[in-house]
């Protein structure tokens, strides 16, 4: 059985994943784009999403590729795929990605509301599970036959999965940003008591990375 990771996911050094007052004009609230800084140059991000060719390799681009090696499926809450609320709008939006999202696997999107599977091109299919973190991950898992599944957020998701205890390996790139308020991510959690260390942090060129993993038999 594959593991279950977060890769090169952002936080601010006060902790925070997106800023205030998220919006569809402002999905990451104010502020928050800065968080991605160290991404959007990366090979990694140039290719994989923009389609270009050219692109900053090094640290940076060595977490970002990594997140996307040996994945069989993700997991997504549902403002990861939308920026809409409540039941489902007849408006025609298939995701942030346009036609054809990095994915190439299937997704399983969080949601208090049924929807019918959407295939896209490059061999992404968005399920939308309406039963708990729980049941996607066990959709997740079966998907990747025997791959992993990466958790790609948003801060509310991994919360979820972390407090449950079901992610193993946690990548965060922590951007040199000062947020002050909006989404925390680790606010309340006692990860050691959970049963995670760090493994590992490494210096980019425009972030930090740390690599959180659950100790061996907790």
């Amino acid at each position: 059985m594959g593991e279950v990771r977060v890769d090169s996911f952002t936080i601010s050094i006060d902790g925070f994943a997106a800023g205030p007052g998220q919006s569809l004009d402002d999905p990451l609230g104010a502020g928050g784009t800065a968080l991605h800084e160290w991404f959007r140059p990366t090979r990694t991000f140039q290719r994989r999403v923009l389609g270009n060719q050219d692109g900053e390799s090094g640290v940076d681009d060595d977490f970002a590729a990594r997140g996307f090696d040996g994945i069989g499926a993700w997991i997504l809450g549902r403002h990861m795929f939308t920026p809409s609320r409540g039941a489902w709008p007849d408006d025609g939006w298939r995701g942030w990605w346009g036609d054809e999202p990095p994915y190439h696997c299937d997704v399983f999107v969080l949601s208090h509301h049924a929807r019918a599977p959407l295939v896209m091109a490059g061999g992404t299919t968005f399920h939308f599970v309406t039963d708990g973190p729980e049941a996607a991950l066990a959709l997740a898992r079966d998907a990747a036959g025997g791959a992993d599944v990466r958790i790609g957020g948003g801060a509310a998701t991994i919360r979820q999965y972390l407090q449950a205890g079901l992610i193993d390996r946690l990548h965060l790139a922590v951007a040199p940003v000062l947020l002050g308020r909006g989404e925390s991510l680790l606010a309340g959690f006692d990860l050691p008591a959970l049963g995670y260390r760090v493994a590992r942090s490494a210096p980019g060129a425009r972030a930090m990375h740390v690599l959180i993993e659950r100790v061996p038999g907790a």
